[in-house]
Order: C-alpha cells, then structure tokens, then sequence
C-alpha cells in the first residue's frame, strides 16, 4: 500500500513538471486576506473588555490542461489569534489544506483520476476549555495525507464530483492517540487506512458580488463502512468593494478517531482582500 501511495505522489509531481514546460492551457488564482474584528472600552460604565481578532488567510489555485490531461492544484492556508483583555493571545483559526488532482479526458461522462491531499496544522492547537497550556496537536502532529483512483464527473462548471479507491496515512509525533491501535500493546505514530473517498466540489455565483463555494469530502474504510468520516467546508464570499469582504466560513467535521460527536467550526468576518494572481 505504502509503494501505490509513493507510485501516486510521484505520477503527480511529475506530470506537474511536464505541464509547466508544455505549451499548455494554464490558469492562476490566488487571494491573500486578513480580516480583523476589534472592540476597546475607555472609562465604559456598562462594562465589558478589550477584545482584538485577527486571521490570515490565503487561497491559491493552479490548473494545466492539454487535449487530454488536466491538473487541478488548490492551496488553503489559515491562521489567527484572538486577545479578549489581559489574557494571552488565543489560536482560533490553524489550518493548512493542499490538494492536487489529475485527470485524463477519454470522452466519456466520467473521467479517469488519481489525486494527492494533505492537511494539517500549522502551529499548536490546544483546547482551552480543558487547558490553556497543554496543546492537542502541532504541525503534522497529526498529518493527514491521503491518495485515492476512480472517476470524476460533473461538466459543469456549478458541481464537479469524484468517486474511487482511497488511501489514508495518519502521521503524529507526541499525539499519537490520532493514530494508536487500541488493539495492540504498542502506541502506534502511524496509521494506514484503505477504504472509498468522494469528494464533491460546488461554485455557485449567487449575485453579481456573492459567491458560494463548498467542499464535502467522504471516507470509509473496508474495515467499518457503516463509519465515515465527513468534511463539509462552506464559504460565502460577499464582495463590498475592490477590496473589502464579508466572509461566512462554515466547516462541518465528524472523525470518529478525533471525537464521538460532530465537530463544528463557524466564522463570520469582515476583512481586506488582495489578488496576487
């Protein structure tokens, strides 16, 4: 499984060299933002404190083409504090996604693909409801990657949806309980699963300044497909002017290795926006 996973990653980075240097059709998007919520007290009889938040954020795409081949690469970075008072900053948002996905065109209705994803944090995370000091997790600690081959289907432009055979590594340094076999005496720092993915991309404008965007992603393993693991990230972009939005960031996530319970994460932000690309 390790050498299919290795034999995945290689085939996408080399077809990655192979499109720069052709004469290929290629397409850049890149945005970089930060948004900013602040509220200050001076002498405020009705109480209340000094509360400051801020996030980074960048999301960047690239997409080669020829006749038949297509390469989808797409980076979302996030990352921001929050300060309410006296106390020490607070992470609140700590997020490092990257996928890339190749396809070949044979003329049917589905298209044949194998893709590579990974995701993780890029700082410590910790639960604060528990303790302000003992992180949960750090970059790569844990780190997901994970590979799957099947069909892609969807033309139009509003939803394009794949389907096919998945790998999933699970890599932790300190936290192993990400990936430990409660099974075995030994405390795993790496676990492998083999299963199903589906992932289904969504773009729809709207209005003439409001974009929604969404990404659900699907996995079962063969060992327990009645469990799936579920990642369903929303983006509602409203465009007040050249360089000014309003953010609405919804992300739904259910693992059950991370938490019996659905997991939910939700972000409404005012914020400035630039175009790199």
């Amino acid at each position: 499984m390790k050498s299919l996973c290795n034999v995945c990653i290689v085939i996408l980075f080399w077809q990655i060299c192979i499109f720069a240097s052709k004469d290929t059709l290629k397409k850049y998007q890149g945005d970089f933002g930060i948004n900013l919520s602040q509220i200050s007290f001076n002498n405020w009889s009705q109480g209340g404190e000094n509360a400051l938040t801020w996030t980074l954020y960048t999301n960047l795409g690239a997409r080669y083409s020829d006749s038949v081949w297509s390469l989808k690469n797409n980076l979302k970075v996030a990352y921001g504090r929050t300060k309410i008072g006296a106390a020490e900053y607070r992470t609140n948002d700590n997020e490092l996604y990257l996928e890339s996905v190749l396809s070949y065109r044979l003329g049917w209705s589905v298209d044949p693909y194998i893709s590579n994803t990974v995701r993780s944090g890029l700082s410590r995370g910790y639960d604060y409801k528990k303790s302000l000091t003992a992180p949960v997790s750090n970059f790569f600690d844990p780190g997901y990657i994970a590979q799957s081959m099947g069909f892609e289907f969807g033309k139009a432009k509003v939803i394009v949806s794949r389907l096919g055979i998945g790998l999933q590594e699970v890599f932790t340094n300190r936290y192993r309980n990400y990936t430990d076999d409660a099974t075995t005496r030994e405390v795993e720092a790496f676990k492998l699963d083999t299963g199903m993915e589906s992932v289904t991309d969504t773009k729809i404008v709207l209005d003439e300044n409001l974009l929604y965007q969404a990404k659900l992603r699907l996995f079962t393993r063969f060992t327990s497909l009645d469990v799936w693991d579920v990642r369903w990230d929303h983006l509602v972009t409203a465009k007040v002017t050249k360089y000014l939005n309003v953010n609405l960031n919804i992300i739904v996530l259910y693992e059950k290795s991370q938490s019996p319970r659905t997991q939910l994460k939700a972000a409404l932000q005012m914020g400035l926006t630039y175009s790199l690309i």
